[in-house]
């Protein structure tokens, strides 16, 4: 594997690099299970294709910015966000793409950390005669793809918990009325949440008290997308397999994957049956010796096996809580209303054990906006 070297970085990189950047977010809401990639190809000064990944299984970055080309690409540099790929999946290797087309310059963000490829592709580069450089804007690189990074480098997806409460904390009424706390442009806001998500993931009490859609209700002209929105799937915490077979979600277009117990599976063949029937695939984990539910680590190691990269949680104050306790959670994205909900209204996290100061769970905001008359605050959680 080739060693990365340290580019000599210069503001025309920069700048090609940054409109590689632009182009791949416009993949945030259909690359799935693959990563966003851009691709710039620039000739003397003068960029004269762009290209980025659109859907699995169609044109890579670097292959859809060769085929825009305007003019001859020998001794044309590209920019690409990640690592050119060295193997054949369901498209040819890109790097061999780009040493047929006699570029003398690739220009990479951040080493791919699919192990598949891992390095491959930059040594294919060099062992050609391609001068490789790697390393600028790495940063905002990484930043287009930390569901698909992740996963790669931990085995654990990306996870983001959505919170909404009122402006003392609450997140439902003491009879379990919640909505609607946020307003018609904050519930939106959620929906392009969604759509970057490869999975939603609730429990079963939300799950059977909202009776949610969890699906993505925006159109593709409102994803600025050119082709078929895509559905995340729908995952259910359920240990004891209560959710109705009549439940909304199941007859939505998308999959619907419930989780529930080892013991389920044993005692309740004919409800499983049932659900399956309805459309949803049921699967089965062991109980947590220490918390009693479902097996957090199991159901997200299974997650990312099935290749889901980002995982979008919406859910109660029990789950949402045991997920940051244990440390699955990567980002919280909390809307607060102007709102003063009382005494008697729901906590927004259940987290026992927070007993001193030194048992705090500390976090990080990065972000404060107005969305309406709401607050979304982006919330990153230390890790200790």
């Amino acid at each position: 594997m080739s060693k990365q070297t340290s580019p000599q970085m210069n503001a025309q990189d920069h700048a090609f690099m940054a409109r590689a950047i632009q182009l791949a977010q416009k993949g945030q809401y259909t690359t799935h299970p693959n990563p966003r990639v851009g691709c710039v190809i620039v000739k003397d000064g003068e960029i004269i294709g762009e290209g980025y990944h659109q859907y699995a299984g169609q044109g890579h970055a670097e292959v859809n910015a060769i085929a825009a080309a305007t003019s001859s690409l020998v001794g044309a540099t590209a920019y690409v966000t990640l690592e050119p790929c060295s193997h054949t999946g369901k498209t040819p290797p890109c790097a061999t793409a780009l040493i047929k087309e006699k570029f003398s310059r690739v220009v990479i963000a951040m080493q791919d950390p699919n192990p598949q490829v891992a390095g491959l592709g930059i040594q294919l580069l060099r062992d050609a005669g391609i001068d490789v450089e790697v390393g600028v804007l790495e940063a905002q690189s990484r930043a287009l793809n930390p569901g698909f990074i992740k996963r790669m480098e931990t085995g654990l997806p990306w996870v983001r918990v959505k919170l909404a409460m009122s402006l003392d904390g609450k997140t439902a009424m003491a009879s379990g009325e919640s909505q609607w706390i946020t307003g018609a442009e904050a519930r939106k806001d959620v929906q392009f949440l969604r759509a970057k998500a490869d999975a939603i993931l609730t429990g079963s009490g939300t799950a059977i008290d909202d009776d949610p859609s969890l699906n993505v209700r925006l159109t593709a002209d409102e994803l600025g997308i050119n082709g078929p929105v895509n559905q995340p799937l729908r995952v259910v915490l359920d240990s004891h397999l209560a959710l109705s077979s009549e439940a909304k979600m199941l007859a939505l277009e998308g999959d619907t994957l419930i989780y529930c117990s080892a013991d389920t599976k044993r005692k309740h063949s004919d409800k499983i049956q049932q659900i399956e029937s309805a459309g949803a695939k049921v699967a089965f984990v062991e109980t947590d010796s220490k918390s009693q539910g479902l097996d957090l680590n199991a159901i997200l190691t299974d997650l990312a096996q099935q290749q889901i990269n980002e995982i979008h949680v919406e859910a109660g104050a029990t789950l949402c809580g045991a997920l940051l306790q244990q440390g699955y959670v990567d980002e919280i994205v909390l809307y607060m209303a102007p709102k003063i909900m009382g005494d008697d209204a729901r906590g927004l996290l259940a987290i026992p054990g927070l007993d001193k100061m030194k048992d705090t769970i500390d976090l990080t905001i990065h972000d404060i906006r107005s969305i309406g008359s709401d607050w979304r605050f982006t919330i990153t959680p230390i890790r200790k």
